[in-house]
């Protein structure tokens, strides 16, 4: 039995700030955190806790996230600009945007830590590429250049097939619409990363982890658009936020 479900508290959901460069009324650079997502989290029952990112100079120690994590019950990983292309073993591409190292290497050592130690994770967008990365995947850095003008999936909503063997579709079903945003999709698959989910295009839209040492999932949807008005998105939230407990 969790510590959570011991003291009846809602389980500790964390979640990396991202660096933005300002905010209303603030006179400095910001770290900002998707408010749907912060209501979704708790909408699911979750306490959704926002961590500051420090890897100073790119280089996080991995011990030190070991033991800030100390406090989570699960941890969310959330979209944000792109991973420099290096992480990946790849050469940068002119679309690349809002790239920071600091936050690059925060988000991965989080990841490895909390795969490691089986803490329950949920990773979005920016943040399945990045556990993709931490397992030595590589990304299709501009879906337009590699499949055509318009292939990427910025503001779209459409149908997702989930694999009917894997965990996700026991959770929510075999037929998603999801919420998407990102010129960016996985291409070398991270080890022990396995699709369960494609857009009609043949994109990845979510991964299971053979093997993993606790709760999984990786999606390339925004579960945070839609949760307040598809039930299922909310159950994406739900799975993390009862896996915590």
């Amino acid at each position: 039995m969790s510590t959570a479900e011991t003291i009846g508290r809602r389980p500790r959901i964390v979640i990396p700030a991202r660096f933005s460069q300002s905010a209303s009324a603030l006179r400095y650079g910001a770290e900002v955190t998707s408010r749907n997502l912060l209501e979704g989290v708790w909408a699911a029952g979750g306490e959704p806790l926002v961590l500051h990112p420090h890897a100073p100079g790119g280089v996080a120690d991995l011990d030190e996230v070991a033991a800030r994590l100390e406090l989570a019950d699960g941890v969310l990983l959330p979209g944000g600009g792109d991973l420099a292309a290096h992480w990946t073993g790849q050469q940068p591409h002119p679309t690349l945007y809002d790239v920071d190292e600091e936050q690059d290497a925060f988000d991965l050592a989080l990841a490895r830590v909390a795969l490691e130690r089986g803490i329950p994770l949920l990773a979005i967008c920016r943040g399945l590429q990045v556990v993709n990365a931490a397992l030595g995947g590589t990304v299709v850095q501009d879906m337009d250049g590699a499949y055509g003008e318009g292939r990427h999936h910025r503001h779209r909503v459409h149908a997702t097939a989930v694999d009917p063997d894997s965990a996700l579709a026991g959770a929510l079903g075999e037929k998603l619409d999801v919420s998407c945003y990102h010129h960016q999709c996985l291409a070398t698959l991270g080890a022990g990363l396995r699709v369960v989910a494609r857009a009609a295009d043949e994109v990845i839209e979510a991964v299971e982890l053979d093997g993993a040492r606790g709760w999984f999932l990786g999606v390339q949807w925004h579960p945070e658009d839609t949760w307040a008005q598809n039930d299922a998105q909310l159950g994406v939230l739900r799975a993390l936020v009862d896996a915590a407990r």
